[in-house]
């Protein structure tokens, strides 16, 4: 099994975690059966598209050169982000992007998650909010963000990363639309 298949596979099955066990197979039949349900909750902000799906990789060079070389998609020069601890590249794709993400420094939280997981693998989710300060405000009493005030991210608008424990297990990174 190609490491592509292999990854995807965790990344939609991180993904299904996510949402809360929500089937999100491709094929036809399962599409067409979800069923949506509106929340009642009145909302002073909303969540908007997923923005990206970060995967913390321990060979940037090797990774960016899958993505461009293989699969022939466009990607960014590798931005460094002393602030976060991390060098990104950005893969575009039709509907998102995919962020590779690599250790930058001796306190990189992601130097730790590679150590736990030396080959890689997804680190966290962006969802794109209309309003960073309201969503925080509401959500920080029930779940746990990990900064008590946004911080600028890889595009240059704030983001918050929420408490993977309280997010399914998975880390969720909210920004600024």
């Amino acid at each position: 099994m190609s490491l592509f298949v292999t990854h995807t596979r965790r990344l939609l099955f991180n993904f299904k975690k996510a949402l809360g066990g929500v089937s999100i197979s491709t094929s036809a039949g399962i599409l067409n059966t979800i069923q949506y349900e509106e929340s009642s909750v009145i909302k002073d902000w909303k969540l908007g598209h997923l923005n990206h799906i970060a995967i913390a990789v321990p060979d940037l060079e090797k990774a960016t050169a899958l993505y461009r070389n293989i699969f022939g998609a466009k990607v960014s020069k590798p931005l460094p982000l002393p602030e976060h601890g991390v060098t990104t590249v950005f893969i575009d794709l039709e509907n998102t992007k995919l962020e590779l993400l690599h250790p930058l420094g001796e306190n990189s939280p992601i130097s730790s998650f590679l150590q736990k997981n030396p080959s890689g693998g997804m680190h966290h989710i962006c969802i794109e909010v209309d309003d960073i300060a309201k969503a925080i405000q509401d959500v920080k009493d029930k779940v746990r963000p990990l900064t008590s005030e946004p911080k600028v991210g890889a595009h240059g608008k704030p983001v918050v990363f929420l408490h993977p424990k309280d997010c399914n297990g998975v880390l969720v990174e909210l920004e600024q639309k």
